[in-house]
């Protein structure tokens, strides 16, 4: 089984942070520091407005792209500084990646069906159904990427 950060390294991410390893500098800060002054693009996949707006601010001036995600659960408004937005930098929202379904959804199917697109790559673990809670469990931990889980496997 892969680790997030295995899996995660596997499809070309290069770097991570562990926002609770910080201290007290600022997420966005220790980004720009890595970066040399910020993140062409950053995503924000969670749906929490702080998350956004650190995101937002992680992004570089000039051309620095944020895209959000994530659905905020509570509705939560976010707070961004406007002066940044002045320097170039912009953000956006994608629903399903902003996929168009009836053109894109076939070319996906036909790199899944190729093995151009590895979905199953993707899959950590696979548990039954009276196992659910060791999946979130994993998912809390950051073992899992994603976890199948089989309606009709029981517990051994």
């Amino acid at each position: 089984m892969l680790s997030t950060r295995v899996a995660g390294k596997k499809f070309g991410v290069t770097d991570f942070v562990n926002p609770s390893k910080l201290g007290e500098s600022p997420l966005s800060q220790v980004i720009i520091e890595m970066t040399g002054g910020g993140a062409d693009y950053c995503f924000e996949c969670i749906g929490v407005a702080s998350v956004m707006t650190e995101a937002f601010r992680s992004a570089k001036q000039g051309n620095g792209k944020t895209v959000i995600l994530g659905l905020e659960k509570d509705g939560k408004p976010i707070s961004l500084p406007s002066i940044e937005f002045l320097f170039g930098k912009c953000v956006m929202g994608s629903l399903f990646g902003g996929i168009k379904p009836k053109t894109d959804i076939p070319i996906l199917a036909k790199k899944c069906m190729s093995k151009e697109l590895e979905l199953e790559k993707l899959i950590t673990h696979e548990v039954g159904l009276q196992e659910i809670n060791t999946a979130f469990d994993l998912l809390l931990q950051g073992k899992s990427l994603r976890c199948i889980i089989w309606m009709d496997k029981l517990a051994a």
